[in-house]
């Protein structure tokens, strides 16, 4: 079995961290927000804003996936990766 893995620079790495740290902090508003009883469209709101951070983060994630380990399977000769990919878009734009 292979196991895949994609170093990051320290600041690649930060960046995203930071991304996830604000989607948590966010997420965990939206459970303060039902704890509390908050109105459905308020909730319905910020549930959106999480949604497209997580958008984001995604898209961030894939555009250094196409510019690193993407191209370095292409010109390796392991034209899979192209499949892989086109299955991961789809999932990503369901």
């Amino acid at each position: 079995m292979c196991v895949k893995t994609t170093e990051r620079s320290q600041e690649q790495k930060k960046k995203l961290l930071n991304r996830l740290n604000r989607i948590e902090g966010q997420v965990r508003g939206v459970k303060r927000m039902i704890e509390a009883d908050a109105y459905c469209n308020d909730v319905l709101v910020q549930s959106a804003a999480v949604a497209k951070a997580i958008d984001a983060f995604n898209r961030e994630v894939l555009k250094a996936h196409i510019h690193s380990c993407v191209t370095r399977d292409i010109r390796a000769g392991r034209d899979e990766v192209v499949d892989e990919l086109v299955g991961t878009i789809e999932k990503l734009m369901r």
